[in-house]
């Protein structure tokens, strides 16, 4: 090594070896960038072509290499170059370096590159000593074998080392590094091999005169190397120049599709449209080259990109940052089972699932959780109690499920609006969001109903006392909505596992029936499940269901109670009332089932059957008498009542004047001006109006003011004490002369006596009602009603 070293710094012009090695490494860089067009060529002949232009580049740079360094070499005595070893060592070069570059570019694989890698470096160790032989000077040459045998060596190590640093040599960088490690292998072997030689000076020996002196072989060199240089990267220049038009035209193409384009060859990137390097966060400078899977795109399964299949993966940017969840679908472009390693070429559509992913998301959180409040929905609050379920059975902790009624909602929707009451359910949940912590939960069911499910509290029963209370102060606050002060509040119902239920079917049951009995209790509060409960709750239950399949099988009836003039008991007209003959029960009266319709939902339907025989039968009547129907606070204030009694009357031809409507004065208050609106549409279609159980309301003589009723019916309550106590007949009194005054008749209910019969015919009431006059009996009775004398107790 020391001699290799000594030769270099004291017998050569190091300022030519720099040229030599300049050279040396812009003739193999350029060899490599022609490597690189001869891999992607599909074609064989276009492919030889680019072999030969590559194996001439690189020969000719080895060449000029050698013969370059021969020249910095100062021996001290005249020497030449024989022009047929010269141009034999520049042959030999060319050929063994066509044939390392089409090695890797013909065999695939390791093998392709170990013979490349020996055929350069054997090629430059044929070149090199063969330009040895050539050179001729005044001395006899002394060969060192061993560092001869060392120069072969590192120069067939250092091609190696190129040919599996080049690759594919599709990005510049490999370009560079193989172009560096090539040249690296070329010096070595050039001045290792100098290194070699001792020359003795022999003055016997003489230099033919015939021989290429030192300052044409300059020439020579510098012209055969700048020639070969320059027509190698022409080649390139030209082939890019062809191609640039045609290129730029499929790119703009491919840039303006949505969707990412990637060109791989193996899993290496090739090239890729503007959308697949913002996807990547990068140029397409810095990927090419890369590999693709793996690196910049992740699948659970990459064999599906190979077979053309559709795969769902995530991208990773180069740059770093968030996943990118993607879907890719490849196309085959071409097969190439004799380019090596770099394998067949593809095309890859990579499409952004973000959106789609969010609007999954979306749709998924949609299904899972309430749109206006963003509580969890019915659906998603079963499932995470049914986990929570799972979870306590292991662990031991505690659980109450409390179910929430917002009191007085449905007043302040309708009164205010449906944003009104958006508004106050989703203060609510937020409400109620505050109040719990994790892992208890709150869910909306629907309406104003909500549910809690407290986990994992010490105390339990304590525990959901405190919450319970809690809730009701927070729930009782007002809500602000337009400049208004909302007020609401909520009853509670707690069911406690496992004592109230193992299920969580079981619990919400159990839970709902203490709602149930809270407000019942007056609402404004809380209480918990028990087992008494049970069966009350069941049982008006079960009387709902049956009542519903009551009103469509015919299970219900009509029982009429006559109304008579006082003076002279002739009877006027009949109120409807209905009864439930029950197939296993039996006669069932209102005061059990109304109720129960109310609580359901199914007075709606139970009032307009009602109404419809009432008019039905009054329509067949001999004697045109009024028909007293009762109406609901639920009917009273639907919007369409009036256009269901004119639907009525014109399906059973009942006069609207013999239609008398009775509604209590508490009707009208839970929303007043909409009562008020339908009772003046129906007295425009010419149906009477009556208000039943006057007296017992809140503000009795302002309702007389604000509607002109047709009727006024003292209650029963005030009837029954006539001439007990003082004040009720007083109150009788005062009534029948209001309405003498305001030119409105009364009739009094509850009429029972012939006392009572007496005093009201006395006071001049217009009409009366009770079991004097008659009992409520069925449509068959109401014949022997009107022939019998009113003065008759019954």
């Amino acid at each position: 090594m020391f001699k290799v070293l000594n030769c270099l710094a004291t017998e050569h012009d190091l300022r030519l070896v720099v040229v030599a090695g300049l050279v040396c490494f812009g003739g193999c860089f350029t060899a490599f960038r022609l490597y690189s067009r001869m891999r992607t060529a599909s074609e064989h002949g276009v492919r030889a072509a680019w072999v030969l232009l590559t194996g001439l580049v690189a020969g000719c740079s080895v060449w000029a290499t050698h013969f370059i360094a021969m020249l910095a070499y100062e021996s001290g005595l005249r020497s030449g170059f024989l022009p047929l070893g010269t141009l034999a060592s520049l042959l030999i070069a060319g050929v063994f370096m066509a044939a390392a570059f089409a090695a890797p570019a013909f065999a695939p694989g390791r093998a392709g590159k170990i013979a490349g890698g020996v055929l350069a470096g054997l090629g430059v160790g044929a070149m090199h000593y063969t330009g040895m032989g050539a050179y001729v000077t005044e001395g006899v040459l002394a060969w060192d074998l061993a560092i001869v045998a060392g120069s072969v060596v590192a120069g067939l190590g250092g091609a190696l080392a190129a040919m599996f640093a080049a690759r594919d040599a599709a990005r510049l960088s490999q370009q560079l590094l193989a172009g560096l490690l090539l040249t690296l292998a070329i010096c070595s072997l050039h001045f290792a091999g100098m290194g070699a030689i001792t020359v003795t000076p022999d003055p016997s020996i003489h230099v033919p005169a015939q021989m290429l002196s030192s300052v044409m072989m300059t020439l020579a060199v510098a012209l055969i190397v700048g020639l070969i240089i320059l027509g190698g990267l022409g080649a390139v220049l030209i082939e890019g120049g062809a191609n640039a038009q045609a290129l730029t035209r499929i790119r703009r193409l491919a840039d303006a599709a949505y969707e990412g384009i990637v060109v791989v060859q193996g899993d290496r990137i090739q090239d890729a449209n503007a959308a697949f390097c913002a996807l990547a966060g990068a140029p397409l400078a810095d990927l090419a080259g890369r590999q693709l899977t793996g690196e910049l795109l992740m699948f659970d399964d990459a064999s599906c990109v190979a077979h053309n299949a559709r795969c769902e993966g995530v991208l990773r940017p180069h740059g770093g940052g968030e996943d990118i969840p993607v879907e890719t679908f490849g196309r085959m472009l071409e097969r190439r089972r004799e380019a090596g390693e770099a394998g067949d070429v593809m095309v890859l559509a990579v499409r952004d699932l973000r959106e789609r992913r969010s609007a999954e998301e979306k749709i998924r959180y949609l299904a899972e959780h309430d749109g206006l409040t963003g509580l969890a929905n019915r659906n998603m609050m079963q499932t995470r109690l049914a986990q929570a379920l799972e979870r306590i059975e292991v662990t031991g902790e505690s659980l109450s499920v409390i179910c929430i009624d917002l009191d007085h909602f449905k007043e302040a929707n309708d009164l205010h609006g449906h944003l009104a009451g958006d508004a106050i359910l989703t203060q609510v949940a937020r409400r109620l969001q505050q109040a719990v912590v994790a892992p208890s939960f709150a869910a909306r069911l629907g309406g104003d109903e909500f549910v809690v499910v407290q986990i994992g509290a010490d105390d339990q029963p304590a525990a959901a006392a405190e919450l319970c209370a809690e809730l009701l102060e927070v729930l009782s606050a007002s809500v602000p909505y337009a400049d208004q002060q909302l007020q609401v509040g909520a009853s509670l119902g707690v069911s406690l596992y496992p004592d109230d239920g193992e299920s969580g079917e079981a619990l919400l049951v159990n839970a709902d029936m203490a709602l149930y009995r809270a407000k019942e209790d007056g609402r404004g509060s809380y209480r918990f499940f028990k087992r008494e409960m049970d069966e009350t709750i069941r049982e008006r239950r079960t009387l709902a269901r049956e009542l519903r399949q009551a009103i469509t099988a015919d299970e219900l009836v009509l029982h009429y109670q006559p109304l008579a003039r006082a003076e002279d008991g002739e009877v006027c007209g009949y109120e409807a009332l209905v009864r439930w003959r029950h197939p296993q029960r039996g006669m069932i009266a209102p005061i059990d089932f109304i109720p129960v319709a109310e609580e359901s939902g199914l007075i709606l339907p139970l009032g307009e059957w009602v109404l419809r025989r009432a008019c039905a039968d009054a329509a067949a009547w001999d004697k045109p008498l009024r028909i007293a129907v009762n109406l609901s606070p639920v009917q009273l204030h639907q919007a369409n009542l009036p256009a269901v009694v004119h639907e009525v009357l014109m399906e059973t031809g009942l006069a609207p004047r013999r239609l008398e409507l009775e509604i209590t004065e508490t009707a009208l208050f839970k929303d007043y001006q909409r009562a008020l609106d339908n009772l003046r549409r129906l007295k425009a279609l010419g149906v009477r109006i009556a208000m039943d159980d006057f007296g017992t309301g809140f503000s009795s003589l302002s309702t007389l003011q604000s509607f002109p009723f047709d009727k006024i019916k003292i209650d029963k309550s005030f009837v029954e004490n006539i001439h007990r106590h003082d004040r009720a007949t007083a109150i009788v009194k005062a009534v029948l002369g209001l309405g003498r005054s305001l030119d409105i008749p009364v009739t009094a209910e509850g009429v029972e006596t012939l006392e009572q019969l007496e005093f009201l015919r006395g006071e001049a009431c217009a009409e009366v009602q009770g079991y004097a006059i008659g009992r409520p009996a069925p449509l068959t009775a109401l014949d022997d009603w009107s022939e019998a004398p009113a003065q008759k107790v019954g």
